[in-house]
């Protein structure tokens, strides 16, 4: 992680906020920070045509829609990291190995 005298400063906008959100990143996460912010922009774009109503309401699904979406993501590689380690655990144990 880059110390504050490597950061680069950026603007997010997200929807049709009025005000663009600075942050302050390491250049290298520069990339993931734009996706990102082009994913919710492109979903809040196809749910106010498609729902309509108000802006506030709509990015508030898409906020839970990621939420949702990450949360799966965080349980599915849960269970595959408790996976990986029984598999490391069995492969000592036929090598004879003790666990550190």
């Amino acid at each position: 992680m880059a110390d504050n005298n490597n950061k680069v400063k950026i603007w997010i906008q997200l929807a049709d906020a009025s005000n663009p959100i600075a942050l302050s990143i390491a250049p290298e996460d520069e990339e993931n920070y734009r996706k990102a912010e082009e994913l919710v922009n492109t979903l809040w774009k196809k749910w106010m045509t498609r729902f309509g109503g108000e802006s506030a309401d709509v990015l508030g699904r898409v906020a839970f829609q990621f939420a949702r979406l990450y949360l799966e993501a965080y349980g599915e590689n849960r269970e595959v990291n408790d996976f990986l380690n029984g598999l490391d655990t069995q492969l000592n144990a036929l090598l004879g190995k003790e666990e550190e």
